[in-house]
């Protein structure tokens, strides 16, 4: 059976004696935190072990006015210092009067030496500790299993699981299954992952987000995209939020097999959770969007940390003479100043730039503007954008959108036409509801000559929606005549009026006291609603308009 049905299945099972029962006990209440003390404590031993030579760290921790037990000697491992270094300070704790390692200590040992390859080695104290008759538990088995299993070890990581369920006292707790689960998956055996997996759930136990991120791992390790998507949004709504780790595999996944769609998703949970990639994990990203031809405006967005990670590269296949000494030195100050967010030098830096005729690549100056837009400094963003067209540099349409809005904000409208302009002149496309709502925005803001020059240097885009928000701008200006002559001519090109467009009407004719004008408008409203039965599939723009324009608006 496929892991998401599968999941799907036993998502609901319950342990028979998973019912409430009365606790004659007190109330449980978590461990407090390590005091600062503790913390202290602990960081300067650890310290102490990464940079001192160890006969200098040995006599340093002689002098330390601490009672050492085996929970600090923990503590410190659990800092991973040097594996050499780690090993002598274990074997020194050893000799220390009245000291005696426990089986934590023994886990976190061997663990260190799993981690660094060293699989005799952490044989070795797993041999230790049975000698010693100390308790091995099931953290002990997962981690021996975990190890051997990533050294290519694959029976041997079977058998220590089997070891683990048959050992009387020891039985496998949820993360034990996750983990044989991943060791299946990596080996190749998702049908032994699946029948784990039931078991898991058949015993009660419920998953963990762990097991839910090895589910999705090799879900889209497969390439079976919407699957993996699936089991996210049931792992929310079973009360799990995907953490930073989950998030990082799935992105890395989807970036190895291109698929922009998903990681697209994900960032969009990112960002409403405030969490970020991984800078390998980023890149990657990047690149696969780079490779599909896709914006990259949401990645960067959601690590803003990363966001200018990708300059060097990408202005790599710049055309600009990148053996030019003040070109790259500038070019490295800006970079500098974009990832320190130093907005104000960096508009300093722009100025002279301009004034001394110095060009820079379109990718540095549309990174300038995006900033600048989201930091709402608009004298940065206009002056990366002057940069751009004195030396005749294209920046990304993203660019150019986000000063438009961001102009918009800061009621600057008057300088929005140049902007415009500059995109029509090199191409770049508005689309139908962009349009509408800059037509619209400039309508209302008083600038109804600005708005009708757009509309009428953009011929492909007219239609209803554009139509009816240039009327409104006309209508705001007060110019009553010149919005019914643009309704004629749209009647007479053979685009369709919305009621949107109606209401458009009647309110300008209203506000200029135009009553019998307002009856006709209001009679041609009715009959286009009251129009046959069923009423006449209307087109998209006509929707939008009807929206927009509606009644709420005025």
């Amino acid at each position: 059976m496929p892991v998401a049905a599968t999941h799907r299945r036993y998502a609901g099972v319950r342990h028979p004696f998973s019912r409430n029962l009365q606790n004659p006990h007190k109330p449980y209440s978590p461990l407090p935190p390590p005091s600062p003390f503790t913390r202290e404590t602990i960081h300067k031993i650890s310290t102490i072990l990464r940079s001192l030579p160890w006969h200098s760290a040995q006599n340093q921790l002689h002098l330390l006015p601490i009672k050492w037990d085996s929970f600090t000697v923990n503590r410190v491992l659990k800092t991973h210092p040097p594996m050499e270094k780690a090993w002598l300070f274990f074997n020194w704790a050893a000799l220390l009067p009245g000291f005696k390692h426990d089986h934590f200590t023994y886990t976190t040992m061997l663990d260190i030496f799993g981690e660094a390859g060293r699989i005799a080695s952490m044989r070795q104290v797993l041999r230790e500790m049975e000698e010693k008759g100390l308790r091995i538990d099931a953290a002990t088995y997962t981690s021996v299993m975990h190890w051997l299993a990533k050294d290519g070890d694959f029976e041997g990581a079977v058998e220590v699981w089997e070891e683990m369920r048959r050992k009387r006292g020891c039985r496998p707790t949820a993360v034990s299954y996750t983990a044989f689960m991943k060791v299946l998956f990596d080996h190749g055996r998702p049908r032994e992952a699946v029948g784990v997996y039931k078991e898991m759930l058949e015993l009660g136990m419920r998953p963990n987000c762990f097991t839910y991120t090895v589910i999705m791992e090799y879900l889209a390790g497969a390439g079976l995209f919407k699957d993996a998507f699936e089991i996210m949004n049931e792992m929310q709504d079973a009360g799990i939020q995907p953490d930073k780790a989950t998030c990082n595999i799935l992105v890395q996944k989807c970036s190895i097999a291109g698929e922009t769609t998903m990681i697209t998703q994900i960032l969009s949970y990112m960002k409403e959770n405030s969490i970020v990639l991984r800078r390998p994990v980023f890149l990657e990203a990047m690149a696969a969007f780079r490779n599909s031809g896709e914006s990259d405006h949401l990645l960067r967005e959601v690590n803003p940390h990363l966001a200018f990670e990708g300059i060097e590269e990408e202005i790599l296949e710049s055309e600009l003479p990148s053996d030019d000494p003040t070109f790259l030195v500038d070019r490295s100050i800006i970079i500098n100043l974009l990832a320190t967010r130093n907005l104000v030098a960096i508009e300093h830096l722009l100025r002279e730039m301009i004034n001394k005729e110095i060009q820079m690549e379109s990718e540095v100056l549309s990174a300038i503007v995006l900033a600048s837009c989201k930091n709402t400094r608009p004298s940065g963003a206009l002056l990366a954008f002057h940069c751009a067209l004195k030396s005749g540099r294209k920046l990304e349409r993203s660019a150019y959108i986000s000063l438009i809005g961001l102009l918009i904000r800061t009621k600057s409208h008057h300088m929005i036409l140049e902007i415009v302009e500059e995109m029509l002149q090199i191409g770049i496309s508005f689309g139908t509801y962009l349009l509408c709502l800059l037509i619209y925005q400039l309508g209302c803001a008083g600038f109804s000559d600005s708005a009708a020059k757009i509309f009428t240097a953009l011929p492909a885009d007219h239609n209803c929606s554009t139509y009816t928000a240039l009327m409104n701008a006309f209508f705001q200006a007060g110019d009553v005549e010149n919005s019914l002559q643009l309704y004629s001519r749209m009647k007479k090109e053979g685009i369709p009026a919305s009621c949107g467009t109606y209401e458009v009407l009647i309110a300008g004719l209203e506000r200029a006291g135009r009553i019998h004008d307002v009856s006709i408008y209001q009679k041609e409203k009715r009959n286009l609603q009251w129009h046959g039965f069923p009423p006449p599939i209307i087109s998209t723009d006509e929707i939008f308009c009807n929206r927009f324009f509606g009644s709420s608006i005025f």
